[in-house]
């Protein structure tokens, strides 16, 4: 597998690359669900548009990473799946569904994998949950009330991708994901009661939230890979992630009421 881009996914996949040569993985751009820099965005499709050029000339397949994130299915409220209609919530959302329509009319070969919440070692602190972890050590943090995150660590969703890259898959978009929607609240109990500290929580009312309770739909992934039914997805899930990243073992206590 050629790997574009040298970042928190770029990195996870090198162990697996070898055994998918003829894959192009598209793992650079824009990461940032907030993210609305046009700059930015232009930048991300040249990319996409002169590497899905190559893969058809060359007669490879594109693997392009989007979201399914609330950002993409925002205004879901219920299992989110690939083949319905969407209507992303923010910028971010809207510009990962418009490079999704120019890779499946492209003519290249291609597989879409929109992903939940990767959570694993070194990523970028601009992400979910080392951010969490940062406003929890500054002794505020601010929660969304209502909201939930699909969880699931890198490791198991690279699992995933690799299974997924075996087979000869082409123009499929398929949610890699855990399937279970965590309460940001819960999220935040477990981080604070395994660091030891007692944060300040500032809830916020977001007007027009919509889609903020939604659910990942994974019945397309687990039909692909069954292999998923066994890696323990499920409510508790969430919890076993986050003490894989904080480095704890063993299982994860109740949180904190």
């Amino acid at each position: 597998m050629d790997i574009i881009g040298g970042g928190f996914i770029a990195r996870n996949l090198h162990p697996v690359a070898h055994r998918h040569p003829d894959t192009v993985a598209v793992a650079a751009g824009v990461s940032w669900t907030s993210q609305s820099s046009a700059a930015d965005f232009a930048r991300e499709g040249e990319l996409l548009d002169e590497t899905a050029h190559r893969c058809r000339a060359e007669g490879r397949r594109l693997i392009f990473f989007s979201t399914a994130s609330a950002a993409m299915y925002g205004a879901v409220d219920g299992p989110a799946r690939e083949g319905d209609p969407v209507r992303p919530c923010n910028p971010y959302g809207v510009h990962k569904l418009a490079l999704e329509t120019r890779l499946k009319e492209s003519g290249a070969r291609h597989l879409i994998l929109r992903l939940g919440h990767l959570v694993g070692p070194a990523q970028p602190p601009h992400q979910l949950v080392p951010a969490l972890v940062a406003q929890i050590g500054q002794g505020t943090i601010r929660i969304h009330r209502g909201a939930v995150r699909d969880l699931i660590h890198v490791e198991d969703a690279v699992t995933l991708i690799d299974r997924l890259l075996g087979q000869d898959l082409d123009g499929e978009t398929v949610n890699v994901a855990s399937g279970h929607a965590a309460s940001v609240t819960d999220i935040v109990d477990h981080l604070a009661h395994r660091l030891g500290v007692m944060p300040h929580r500032q809830f916020l009312d977001v007007a027009h939230q919509g889609g903020a309770r939604h659910t990942v739909a994974t019945q397309k992934l687990r039909a692909l890979v069954p292999e998923a039914a066994r890696m323990g997805f499920g409510p508790g899930y969430h919890r076993l992630v986050l003490d894989r990243y904080l480095g704890f073992v063993g299982a994860p206590p109740e949180p904190v009421p």
